[in-house]
């Protein structure tokens, strides 16, 4: 079949967005079927011609340069999707060329599927607005959106569950963003001691994420303050850039434990599988994930995980299983990481459930399922035909 992917954001822009259309594009591409992009450009960036991928003017994003917006506007769109022969749309923002693909499904009577991968009225902090309203606003558009289309995608059953309590009434079915398990198979566990300064007794607590606010990451600064008062061989390292890097840099500062902080920015894929393989624990504080594809990829790479209980990491790990889950308490989430570091036993439980279930998030098995979806739809558009 061939798939059109609409999407706001693209690399070279590193996301959990992005990640998903690349490990879903890549899965559906071995097995023979055809994607075709229509992302952003990024004025920042020299973003090089890929077969399939057609790029949209852009401008850097008012509050996030890094991020571009893309103008829907296209004098080829329509010649284009006719020469292609689309079988299917599939949206991945409820904005901008979310909606041009919406728009371009209901012309050429596609089948429209939209993955709701964000929790949109959590990043109201973003907008130079009124933040309640605009939280209300969120879920408006969220809501109305989903409503037009033919299947809504979550990534976990809680955020199915959110979308009900906003209004929902379309199809909706949960299918995880899955992971690359291979990836892993040549990561160097001794990479961070090499290019960082770790020293080999200390163990490693590891955050992969963006250092934005709705990532929480100050709290996780504090709670490992805790830890390291307690067992002082650590060092915490976070994997990521973002709006508020150079203010939790100053935190650490205040903190004293500047030197036991490793920001590293933004890393190249195999750099990434480098921090996991040399990480002891993986720590998530995130209260807004939708589901937490970095979990996924720690239990991938064996890591036990300590996560506050919310929407998808409340259900990508396994509590007392794979890792544990705490309410949003500096204390509990404290206590669960220093469990974890003293008890031998308990880690290598949890070490190697997490290596366990780690297949059952593979990215095979869940572009299995989104292909069923697809051909499900399909099926049913040309049955409805006259």
């Amino acid at each position: 079949m061939k798939i059109g992917v609409f999407t706001d954001s693209y690399r070279p822009y590193t996301s959990g967005v992005v990640r998903s259309i690349e490990l879903f594009s890549r899965e559906f591409n071995l097995r023979g079927h055809e994607v075709y992009i229509f992302g952003p450009n990024y004025p920042l960036h020299r973003c090089p011609r890929e077969e399939k991928v057609f790029r949209f003017v852009s401008i850097p994003a008012p509050t996030m340069p890094d991020f571009a917006l893309p103008i829907p506007i296209s004098a080829q769109l329509g010649s284009t999707l006719r020469r292609i022969g689309l079988d299917i749309i599939h949206v991945h923002s409820p904005f901008l060329l979310g909606r041009m693909g919406a728009r371009a499904a209901r012309r050429y009577k596609l089948p429209l599927v939209f993955t709701f991968h964000t929790l949109y009225d959590q990043y109201v902090h973003y907008l130079p607005v009124a933040q309640k309203s605009s939280q209300r606003l969120m879920q408006i558009i969220g809501r109305d959106f989903c409503n037009r289309c033919d299947l809504v995608v979550t990534p976990s059953k809680l955020v199915m569950n959110y979308l009900h309590r906003i209004g929902v009434n379309a199809a909706i079915k949960t299918i995880p963003t899955g992971v690359d398990i291979d990836e892993f198979s040549g990561a160097d566990p001794r990479w961070l001691q090499e290019n960082y300064g770790v020293r080999p007794e200390e163990r490693v607590l590891l955050f992969v994420g963006r250092l934005g606010k709705e990532k929480n990451v100050l709290f996780l600064l504090k709670s490992f303050r805790m830890v390291q008062e307690i067992i002082p061989n650590l060092k915490l390292v976070l994997v990521g850039k973002g709006p508020l890097e150079g203010e939790l840099q100053r935190l650490c500062l205040e903190m004293g434990i500047q030197d036991k902080v490793i920001f590293t920015g933004v890393l190249p894929r195999p750099k990434v599988m480098h921090c996991y393989a040399g990480a002891h624990l993986f720590v998530f504080p995130s209260v807004t994930e939708t589901q937490g594809l970095v979990i996924g990829e720690a239990k991938a790479a064996g890591l036990p995980v300590v996560a506050v209980r919310a929407f998808g990491p409340a259900e990508t790990v396994q509590h007392g299983e794979d890792g544990l889950l705490t309410d949003l308490s500096l204390s509990a989430f404290t206590e669960s990481i220093l469990l974890l570091l003293r008890d031998p036993h308990i880690y290598r439980s949890m070490k190697q459930k997490a290596l366990d279930n780690a297949p059952l998030l593979s990215s095979s098995y869940c572009a299995n399922q989104m292909l069923e979806a697809y051909q499900n739809l399909i099926d049913s558009v040309r049955t409805a035909k006259p």
